[in-house]
């Protein structure tokens, strides 16, 4: 019985066979309408902000330069998602009293997440170890599980623009795993967690939002989640709902 994670990949196997994640699954099942627009936006701003960069796209063609914009929103991702990465990276370390060296980029970024570790008084208790449920058959990563006002709570740190409520359907899955895996062998018994929230790790500063309050309002989420990972998991099945077009019947005078 193994749970293995693969940083490249950001995949899990367990027991020797793949398992989907809890964010591939609400990736997959849960609609983000709010994507499209900003999406739209992205290119409307480099259309905005970058004239020559426009007329350079022009004097490709129209099909060239329709495929570069088109990657603009996806550039932007990709770079939020390398400062999530470094900023995660710098937080594990940093919750556990480790120095490490800063880039002068993310400063903003660790000085508040350590005003707020000093100001909440955070004690941790696991970190960035992978979690899996074989009853329900997913697997996931928490950032962090830590005693925080004299309860345990399930965190996931954020340094996107913003932060939304459907990370509550996220850290109630993991709040929900049946083990965690400090080595891919070693399978140990979850804490008990009294609540979950999403830490917010800005240039600004850092701030806590509570998700769920209880275990019962973990364990409503948890439902919901259910759900969304159900629809997922029937995607494929979905597209696979649209038959072939049928031919007109023949007629009895072409008989």
């Amino acid at each position: 019985m193994t749970l293995k994670f693969s940083e490249r990949g950001h995949r899990y196997t367990l027991d020797g066979r793949p398992v989907p994640g809890v964010t591939t699954l609400l990736g997959k099942g849960l609609p983000k309408p709010a994507l499209v627009y900003w999406s739209a936006k992205a290119v409307a701003e480099y259309v905005m902000d970058n004239p020559d960069g426009v007329e350079a796209l022009r004097a490709m063609g129209r099909d060239p330069g329709v495929a570069a914009l088109k990657q603009i929103p996806w550039q932007k991702r990709d770079e939020a998602a390398v400062r999530g990465t470094d900023v995660h990276g710098l937080a594990e370390q940093i919750i556990h009293g480790r120095e490490v060296e800063v880039p002068e980029h993310l400063a903003g970024h660790v000085e508040g997440y350590t005003r707020w570790l000093d100001a909440f008084d955070v004690e941790p208790i696991i970190t960035e170890v992978p979690v899996a449920n074989r009853a329900h058959w997913w697997a996931g990563k928490p950032d962090a599980i830590v005693r925080l006002g004299g309860q345990t709570w399930l965190l996931d740190w954020k340094t996107s623009t913003g932060v939304y409520g459907e990370t509550g359907l996220q850290t109630a899955a993991y709040a929900r795993a049946e083990f965690y895996a400090p080595t891919p062998d070693d399978e140990q018994a979850l804490p008990h967690i009294d609540r979950t929230g999403v830490v917010h790790i800005t240039a600004d500063g850092s701030y806590l939002y509570p998700l769920a309050g209880n275990p019962a309002e973990i364990d409503e989420a948890y439902g919901v989640f259910r759900h969304i990972a159900y629809v997922a998991q029937r995607t494929d099945w979905i597209k696979g709902l649209l038959g072939e077009p049928m031919p007109a019947p023949e007629s009895e005078d072409a008989a």
